[in-house]
């Protein structure tokens, strides 16, 4: 199963739109299931939800081979403490995806953190989607990277 998750604050219609294409075009028989906030997105080829409880998110989260994900944080760490791989997809502000672009210097402070991929487009979403079992979880570890990772990612959530 793949779970897809935008967050609950805002739409991401961009993302569950390339999901629901590539889920038709790749002929895929995984399951999809996606949580899109106040999206009123509908599809043939997800089951979509516009929010989860905390118990069935967590189901799901256990249960999914790996994540697809706006580049929010609360999902990155979640993807990494249950060891999933997480494709993140990061909003853009130019596009009225979001207030600021937060979301690309998020994406490029885990560009290189094991199990997280950052993918910035169509092609790059349907390249990764379509080698996706080769895919690895990442790990939250108390080491140094990961500190400094957490405080980088802290400094560019402050400023």
């Amino acid at each position: 199963m793949i779970l897809v998750t935008v967050g609950t604050q805002i739409p991401f219609d961009r993302l569950i739109t390339l999901v629901d294409e590539w889920v038709s075009e790749s002929g895929t028989k995984q399951e999809v299931i996606a949580q899109v906030g106040s999206s009123v997105y509908s599809s043939k080829n997800i089951t979509i939800f516009q929010s989860v409880e905390p118990e069935q998110f967590e189901t799901y989260i256990n249960d999914c081979d790996f994540i697809i994900s706006h580049a929010g944080m609360g999902s990155i760490l979640t993807a990494l403490r249950v060891k999933k791989p997480i494709v993140i997809f990061p909003r853009k502000a130019a596009l009225g995806e979001h207030r600021n672009d937060h979301q690309l210097a998020t994406a490029r402070s885990f560009a290189n953190v094991d199990g997280v991929y950052a993918v910035h487009d169509k092609e790059e979403l349907f390249a990764l989607l379509s080698k996706s079992s080769t895919l690895g979880g990442g790990v939250l570890k108390d080491s140094d990277d990961y500190k400094m990772l957490l405080s980088n990612v802290k400094n560019i959530l402050v400023s």
